[in-house]
Parts: structure tokens; sequence; C-alpha cells
């Protein structure tokens, strides 16, 4: 069977191995299906082209007027990351590759000129002046925050995302994650860089967990397709260094984030991090988010206190799976870290029928879509709200009602959403310990799923990246500056 250019491009796209091929693969279908022609056309209903490119040109023309103050004055109008709408996800679905040449030219003229402005040659504008401007610029900007939900088993598609991510330096700093997504996130802010390459291949990672789990490797006795508890805690103890949240901060830069929920009545869900939980273990959190509540036992925590022993933190509490209150805790992380773009990896499985691919889209069939879920969502909280005093008879019915309405009125998107092209997984299998073909396979769902995603990535974070950079630059060479200057002192 002779097959058609565009059915063999699309085939090469489906059976890319790497980043690198199915970005050619790509680049070749936009080409051919003439995909390059509406990249550089600046005309499109979805985006304000008209005021990008006016802009654009005048950030030209005054760098090459060298008029940094004229420059600075015009960044200093504001900086965003969806000016006139450029950082619709619908920009992104047209071709396989990229987006608007507009929209790149753009970002990378606003990533000049802050260099520019960075660099000791412009003079005229003094240090103060411009760590001002940028620390404001940062602010008003936000950041990006990497979430993984809940997922059971199914974390090793997050594994493959992560991967993705990593060989293209494009995981954010800024991470959070419950049950199988915080153990992903635990390996993320305790190991460097170039040790999670190596250990989350996928031959590494198998060898690994065998070793470490060995005869534990047998059914539970309450389920035969429940991993034993013993066999957790001891991937999570050989696995996980045995650090605090603000001890692994300072080891890799990366803020961790973790959602637990709270056993008792009237206790709200922590989001644990080195912000407002720092002597908090990381191990104890993890394994806490972690427990399914019906299957595993709820968790104390743990801290360490000011004589760096080990005790109890909240002993009176105990706290389970974080995905049934909190699995995207994008509230959260907005007001800790200023965080207001949000990349999810998720694999929540009684979510993953009802979401879609991009953000919210605005055609009629999604809005009726929209307004029908948060219709029943009402309905939902209204008769839980009406049957509260019968429900408060019986603990255990109020605490099931309780869990079941956090599940119904989370969000579960994000601005740019990776999931599993198979939306359905065997419900018996998500607490199992899966066979070497099926963690392979999940992984390199999770790969594949990232890489239509990575341009988009790199587009939209390309400012807040570089103004991190710059500002940690600056810090860097004003510390140098002030150890240079106290060793000057004459003693």
């Amino acid at each position: 069977m002779i097959l058609t250019t565009t059915k063999k491009l699309e085939r090469d796209i489906e059976r890319a191995s790497s980043y690198e091929d199915w970005r050619a693969a790509a680049e070749a279908y936009d080409a051919h299906a003439g995909l390059d022609r509406w990249k550089m056309m600046d005309q499109s209903r979805r985006y304000d082209y008209v005021s990008i490119r006016v802009r654009l040109d005048r950030l030209r023309a005054m760098r090459a007027r060298h008029d940094n103050r004229g420059l600075l004055f015009n960044l200093n109008e504001g900086i965003h990351g969806n000016m006139g709408g450029m950082g619709r996800s619908s920009l992104y679905e047209k071709a396989k590759f990229g987006t608007k040449q507009l929209i790149v030219d753009y970002v990378d003229e606003i990533v000049s000129a802050l260099e520019h402005l960075a660099s000791p040659e412009v003079d005229e504008i003094s240090i103060d002046e411009k760590l001002d401007f940028f620390h404001r610029a940062d602010h008003c900007f936000g950041r990006s925050a990497f979430m993984m939900s809940g997922s059971g088993s199914l974390f090793y598609f997050h594994i493959g995302v992560v991967r993705a991510l990593l060989k293209q330096n494009l995981l954010p700093p800024i991470l959070s994650g419950s049950s199988g997504g915080s153990f992903v996130g635990s390996l993320l802010s305790t190991y460097s860089d170039a040790d999670l390459i190596d250990l989350l291949e996928p031959e590494n990672l198998i060898n690994k967990v065998e070793e470490i789990v060995g005869d534990l490797k047998k059914p539970s006795r309450y389920s035969p397709s429940v991993m034993p508890i013993d066999a957790i805690r001891q991937v999570i103890d050989h696995m996980i260094p045995d650090l605090t949240f603000q001890e692994a901060l300072e080891r890799t830069g990366r803020h961790l984030n973790i959602s637990v929920a709270a056993v008792e009545t009237h206790q709200k869900s922590r989001l644990l991090n080195a912000i407002a939980s720092p002597n908090v273990y990381i191990r104890e959190a993890v394994l806490a988010s972690g427990a399914v509540p019906g299957v595993y036992p709820p968790v104390t925590l743990a801290a360490k206190n000011h004589l760096g022993e080990k005790q109890a933190y909240l002993p009176s509490r105990r706290w389970v799976d974080g995905s049934v209150s909190d699995d995207m805790p994008a509230k959260r992380l907005a007001r800790l870290y200023g965080v207001n773009h949000y990349i999810v990896s998720q694999t929540n499985p009684h979510v993953l029928p009802f979401v879609a691919d991009g953000k919210r889209k605005r055609d009629p069939v999604s809005l009726w879509k929209d307004a029908t879920t948060k219709t029943a969502r009402a309905w939902v909280n209204a008769g839980a709200i009406t049957l509260e005093k019968p429900l408060s008879m019986s603990p255990a019915l109020t605490r099931m009602t309780n869990l079941w309405l956090s599940v119904i009125n989370q969000d579960y998107i994000g601005d740019i959403n990776i999931l599993p092209s198979n939306r359905y997984f065997n419900p018996l299998r998500l607490l199992a310990f899966l066979s070497e073909q099926e963690i392979r396979e999940l992984v390199i769902a999770g790969e594949k799923a990232s890489w239509p995603k990575i341009e988009m990535i790199r587009i939209q974070t390309r400012i807040s990246r570089t103004l991190d950079r710059i500002l940690s630059g600056y810090h860097r060479d004003h510390v140098m500056h002030v150890k240079g200057a106290l060793r000057k002192r004459p003693r």
C-alpha cells in the first residue's frame, strides 16, 4: 500500500522516538500542509496582532537608536504573558509545531531588550534603578509552576513528562504533587538534574524498584491488586533522601509542594512546603499524600526539631491522600509564589475522561458544557447542605460526603495540560505493582504527550526564565561584591 505524503508525515510524527525526531517530522508536516504560511502571517482572529506588531516595531526601533531610557519606559508600560491574547492555547493548535512568528519575534525582542538593559554597557541607568525595574517586572509578569496530579501507579506517566521537560531545561522551579505526583516531585527536589536523567531512565527505575522491593512485591492481604504498605514505605525510604522541605530547597533550588488532606472532620487540607512547613520531613509527607482513604492507614507527619531530632508534627492530626482535597493547588501556589501560569501533568483516573487537551475553550459547545458542569456542581452542593443535619448523625457518612464534595468542587486543568492519549486505565491496576512493560509504556507515553507542548512551554515561559536569570545574576554579583569589600577592610 502506497501512503500519501500527508499520511506518511503523520506516521513519522506518531513513530518518533525522540523529541528531535518528533520536531523534524512536525516541521515537515507543517511545510507540506502550508501551515508555515499561516505562521508567517500576522493576521488571525485568535489574538490582537495589530497591538503586538506595533509594540514589537517600537521596541526594535528604540534598540536600534540606542534609546535605553525610552526602552526602559516602554518596558515599564507592562510585560504581559498574554498580551493581546497571545498566550491562548488555540494559537498552538493550528500547526503541529510552534505558532505565529509574530508571537515568537515579540517574545524574542522582549528577552533581548531585558538582557540589553541588564548588561553593564548600559551605564546611564543605575544599578538600583535596574534592580527596581527587574523586581517589578518579575512580580508583575508572574511565574510558572508544574503541577502533578494524584495518580496511583500512573505516576510513571509523570516521570515521562518530567524527563521531556528536563531534557529541554524547561522544568519550572515551583512544583506541586499529590499522591503519586508527590513521589515524583520529591525526587525532583532532592536530586540534581544530572542524577535525575539517569535515575528516571526506565530501565534504571525498574531495576531500582525491583532491587528495593524484592519479596515484598506480593499482593496485599486486602486485595490482590493493591501494593502492600510495607513495600511503599521501602521504596520511599530508599529512593527519597531523608530531608526536610527546607533542606531540599537548599540542595536543589526547587520549591516542592505536597498536598495532604486531614482525616479529622472540620480540619483543612494542607499544602506542605519550605514556606509553610520548612521543618517537616518529605518522606512522611509523601507517604501521607499517597494514603488512599479506606485502603492505606492515615499518616502522622514528622519534623526536625531545634536539636536536629525527628519528632511528630501536629501529633494529634493524621493525614491522607492529598488529591481528594487539593489535587491542583493553583490558588495556594499563586498566593505563596506569585504563580499565574500552570503546566499540568494530569493522570487522575476519575478526571481524565472529562478534561480537554487545551485551556478552557470559548466555543458554544464548550461554554454549554461548562455551564452544565457548574449547574450540576451547584445542585450537588445544595443537596449536601440540605442533608447536612441528617448526615451529621453518622461521622463516617459525613467524612465520605465531605470527601466526595472535595473531589467534585476541584478544578483539574491549567494553562498547558499534558494528558495521556489513552484516557482509560483499568481501575484494578491503579494501586498495583506494574509490569516492566507497563512501566516502560507509561514513561514513553508521558514523554510523547509532552513533545507537542514543548514549544508552547518554551515560548510562554521564556520571559519569566530570563527575568529569573537576570535577578539571580544581580544578586550573586552583589554578594560577591560585598564579600570582596569585606576582605579589603583593614583589620
